[in-house]
Formats: C-alpha cells, structure tokens, sequence
C-alpha cells in the first residue's frame, strides 16, 4: 500500500476557494476506483505554516499515477494551482 501525503500553503483570501479544492478532492473517493481511503484537513494551528493537508492511500504506486493522471483530478489540481503559493509531498509504503 502507498500512503500519499500532501501539504499546501495557500494565497492569502482564499479560503471559500480552498474549501472548494478540499471538497473536490474529497469526492473523487467515488470517482475514481483507484483511491482506497482519502481525507483532507484544515490547519487550525495559527503557527503551522501549511494551510490544508491531503492524506489518500492507493494499491500501488501505479494506481497513485492513475488518480493523479485522472481528468477530473487534473480539474481539481488546476483550482489549486490556482491558488497556492506551496505544496510539499510524500508517498510512501505502509
């Protein structure tokens, strides 16, 4: 199994759009077959420097790729793009 973590630092003012992105995110879970588990977060600790976190776990690393190659992953990812100003990673095997 992969775990797939990633952390994001967003524009200041943004908020209704994150929410957006964060709620996007959490309804590929029945979109696409390949994600096993997904939950997102809001930071509620003012002295942590990233805004939201993604924790999602996959099969393999090949079904990793497909969820982020996926076309309405690829919609949500462009709203973040959008409006982030960092984003840090990691996958890993559990």
């Amino acid at each position: 199994m992969i775990k797939h973590i990633v952390m994001w630092k967003f524009k200041e003012n943004k908020e209704e759009k994150m929410k957006e992105f964060l709620e996007g995110l959490n309804r590929l879970k029945g979109i696409i077959p390949e994600i096993k588990n997904i939950e997102t977060g809001i930071n509620v600790n003012p002295k942590n420097e990233y805004d939201a976190i993604l924790i999602s776990e996959f099969e393999s690393m090949e079904d990793l790729e497909t969820y982020k190659n996926h076309p309405e992953h690829i919609k949500v990812s462009n709203l973040c793009k959008s409006i982030r100003i960092d984003r840090q990673a990691i996958d890993y095997e559990f």
